[in-house]
């Protein structure tokens, strides 16, 4: 049988950040089209090769630090978009 994404990574900081550990995100339905990420006090640049492979399945990535990551959340919310956040706290 196929093997099935791990969908419970354990994401301490932004380092643990990958492909593999947003799988989730990508099984979501309905697709998410946008998916904020809280990295913790401040905004930390994560792994090209990631952001790309997130935009090759069709989700834009936002990342900020935490505290901007969950405003932007609610207000994308609140604008009826199809948004998904993984925050890591301060």
């Amino acid at each position: 049988p196929p093997s099935m994404p791990a969908v419970s990574p354990q994401v301490g900081s932004h380092r643990d950040i990958s492909h593999d550990s947003l799988s989730l995100f990508r099984l979501l339905e309905p697709q998410i089209e946008i998916l904020v990420l809280g990295t913790g006090d401040r905004v930390e640049r994560l792994h090209p090769a990631t952001l790309k492979q997130m935009r090759e399945c069709g989700i834009a990535v936002e990342v900020q630090d935490t505290a901007n990551a969950c405003a932007t959340f609610n207000f994308l919310m609140n604008e009826r978009r199809v948004v998904a956040a993984g925050l890591i706290p301060p």
